[in-house]
């Protein structure tokens, strides 16, 4: 406990290269370490990332194949211009 404000030394942040005391095995396995730390970071991130890449290819998708269905339904007026030719060809 020190000062209001002020970190408290487990808070603190240490050079490796600096602090005395500290072997270059120590100094070694510290730099795995946060090494370690950064590459799960990076990978929640592009997890995340590929996530929501995931969501919005699936949802164009999903829009583009509901769209095609809807508007080969609206298509009907070629049904009427065949039965109008159907029914021409029975006139003639």
């Amino acid at each position: 406990p020190g000062l209001p404000g002020e970190p408290a030394a487990v808070a603190r942040r240490i050079d490796p290269a600096r602090e005395p005391g500290l072997s270059p095995e120590q100094r070694r396995l510290m730099a795995q370490v946060e090494y370690a730390q950064r590459q799960r970071a990076l990978q929640r991130r592009l997890r995340s990332r590929n996530v929501l890449l995931a969501l919005g290819i699936g949802a164009v998708t999903f829009g583009i194949y509901g769209y095609t269905f809807y508007s080969v339904s609206q298509e009907r007026f070629l049904d009427e211009l065949e039965q109008e030719a159907e029914a021409a060809r029975a006139r003639a």
